[in-house]
C-alpha cells in the first residue's frame, strides 16, 4: 500500500495548497498595494446640477484644492437633470473603486426620495459619505413694507389673513420649501407656498412687493438686506450667521429645536473600501481648515464642516428621517 504521505495526490495537494495561499497573498498584497497608492488616475467629480449655481461652485472649489492635495487631477462633471437624480444615480451605479464621486446635496439626498416616486437610488444603501463640505445658512427675509418685523410678528400676521401669508422659494421640495412647512406645522402659522424657478425671481418679487416673504439661502439675500431692500426676519441656524450677526435665529425667536441648513457634501458608491473613503476624508478635512479656503466658502453662504463620515452619516439619517414626517404632513409632491 502506498503511504499518503508519500502518494502523488499528497504532493499535488500540498503544490496546490502552496500556489493558491501565494496567489490570495499576491492579490492581498496588490490591493492593499493599490489602496496605498491611491489615486494613480484622474477622480471624476459628478455635479449632479448644471454649471455657475452655488452647488457647482463649491464643488469646483473643493475639486481644485484636492487635486492639488492628492496629485491627481478632479474633473468637475456636471450631469443635471431631474432634480439632481439624474447625476446622483450615475455616481450610485458606478464602480466602487474610489475615482467617481458625488458632490451630494441634501435637497437630492435627503428630500426628492419623498417627494419623486422614483429617484433611482437608495440614499442609505447605495452611497459611503466621505465628508460634509458645508452648511448654507437659510433665512427668512420680507419686504420692508411688511408690517411684522420679528418672527412672532410675522406669524401672527398670518394667522389674521385668510389666504394666509405668502412665502416665495427656489422651487417646490427644496430645503427652503421644507423649513417653511414645518415651520407651519410647528408654529400654526398661516403661510402660502409661491414656488419659484430659481431663487433670482423669487428675490425680484419680494424686492417689488409681489410676494412678502421669500425663504432663501443668505447667499442669496445678504446684499439686498445690506442695501436696505429687504428685512432680515430669522435665519434657521443653531447659531447666528457670521456674515449677519444681528439677525437672530429661529430659535432665539421662540421657535424650539429649529435648526435646518441645507448642505453639500462629498459621496462615493457603497463599498468603496474603507482605506479610500479615509484618505479623502483627511484631505477633504484639511482643505476645509485651509483659512483661505474657508473664507471662499464663506462668500458662497457655505460655513465650513469638517467631521468624519460616521458623523455625515448620522446627519443624512437624521434629515432623510424628519424631512419624510415633514413631506408627508404638507403632501409635497414633485411638480
Amino acid at each position: 500500500m502506498t503511504s499518503l504521505k508519500s502518494s502523488p495526490r499528497r504532493h499535488w495537494l500540498k503544490t496546490w495548497l502552496s500556489s493558491s495561499v501565494a496567489v490570495s497573498l499576491a492579490l492581498c498584497a496588490g490591493t492593499a498595494f493599490a489602496q496605498a497608492a491611491y489615486p494613480v488616475k484622474p477622480i471624476r467629480l459628478v455635479v449632479p446640477f448644471a454649471t455657475g449655481g452655488v452647488t457647482d461652485t463649491s464643488g469646483r472649489l473643493i475639486a481644485e484644492q484636492l487635486s492639488k492635495r492628492l496629485g491627481q487631477q478632479v474633473i468637475v462633471d456636471n450631469k443635471p437633470g431631474a432634480s439632481g437624480n439624474i447625476g446622483t444615480q450615475m455616481v450610485a451605479s458606478a464602480e466602487p473603486d474610489g475615482y467617481t464621486l458625488l458632490l451630494g446635496f441634501d435637497g437630492t439626498l435627503v428630500i426628492n426620495p419623498h417627494v419623486f416616486p422614483k429617484v433611482g437610488f437608495d440614499t442609505d444603501k447605495d452611497f459611503a459619505p466621505i465628508g460634509k463640505i458645508g452648511d448654507a445658512i437659510l433665512i427668512l427675509v420680507a419686504h420692508p413694507g411688511v408690517p411684522a418685523k420679528s418672527l412672532q410678528q410675522v406669524i401672527t400676521l398670518s394667522k389674521t389673513q385668510s389666504g394666509g401669508l405668502s412665502y416665495g422659494t427656489s422651487g417646490t421640495g427644496g430645503t427652503p420649501h421644507i423649513a417653511g412647512e414645518l415651520l407651519k406645522q410647528r408654529t400654526g402659522a398661516n403661510l402660502t407656498h409661491i414656488p419659484y424657478k430659481g431663487g433670482g425671481q423669487a428675490m425680484i418679487d419680494v424686492m417689488g412687493g409681489s410676494v412678502p416673504l421669500v425663504y432663501t439661502a443668505v447667499a442669496g439675500a445678504i446684499s439686498h438686506v445690506k442695501a436696505g431692500k429687504l428685512h432680515a426676519v430669522a435665519v434657521s441656524s443653531a447659531q447666528r450667521a457670521p456674515s449677519l450677526p444681528d439677525v437672530p435665529t429661529f430659535m432665539e425667536s421662540g421657535v424650539a429645536d429649529f435648526d435646518i441648513n441645507s448642505w453639500v457634501g462629498l459621496l462615493a458608491p457603497a463599498k468603496t473600501p474603507r482605506a479610500i473613503v479615509d484618505k479623502l476624508n483627511t484631505e477633504l478635512n484639511a482643505v476645509l481648515n485651509d483659512p483661505a479656503v474657508r473664507e471662499r466658502l464663506n462668500t458662497l453662504g457655505i460655513s465650513a464642516s469638517p467631521g468624519g463620515p460616521e458623523k455625515f452619516g448620522r446627519d443624512m439619517a437624521r434629515d432623510l428621517s424628519r424631512y419624510a414626517a415633514v413631506v408627508k404632513a404638507a403632501n409635497i409632491k414633485a411638480e
